[in-house]
């Protein structure tokens, strides 16, 4: 699988599910389902890369303003949901941060920002196919996100480094 078929996948189930994360991750494993266990490793590793990318500073900022608020677990869901909302929106988040403003149309606290479940896609998916757990994709995590720090409990802070975001979704 490369990575345009990466996309289209992600992109497929997110419109079949009706932007639903919970939908978008059933609808992901039963896809899944229908490969070969090398091709969802090949999804694995294209998964767990983009996580890791997002693993920024600024991300984590912009994901505070949306939520509210985002501890680690927060965090992590928020990284996997930025990948179900697909590559446009992804690539757009990555560069700019505060470019979700733009790239949104609207934020439900209750329904966006939060799909663990997709990041658990590729292991459920191997596991049905396989009866086996999925081996690590090797992908190499750093101890702390990449970038410059910014306080994530200092509203005027996260208004001031997100601007776009603050005004359209600031608490």
């Amino acid at each position: 699988m490369d990575e345009t078929e990466f996309w289209e996948l992600v992109d497929s189930t997110r419109a079949d599910a009706g932007g639903d994360p919970e939908e978008q991750a059933d609808l992901l494993v039963d896809r899944l389902t229908g490969l070969d266990p090398d091709s969802v490793l090949d999804f694995a590793r294209h998964f767990e890369s983009r996580h890791e990318r997002a693993r920024t500073w600024e991300l984590w900022g912009a994901a505070s303003v949306l939520l509210g608020g985002a501890d680690d677990e927060a965090f992590d869901a928020f990284r996997c949901w930025l990948i179900g909302r697909g590559r446009e929106v992804f690539e757009g988040a990555v560069h700019d941060p505060d470019a979700l403003a733009g790239l949104l149309d609207e934020f439900d606290e209750e329904l966006d920002g939060d799909a663990e479940e997709l990041g658990y896609a590729a292991d459920d998916a191997y596991e049905q196919l396989t009866g086996l757990r999925r081996p690590g994709t090797g992908t190499p995590q750093a101890a702390e996100p990449l970038g410059t720090p910014v306080d994530l409990n200092d509203d005027r802070a996260l208004a001031s480094r997100y601007p776009r975001l603050w005004e359209c979704f600031g608490h």
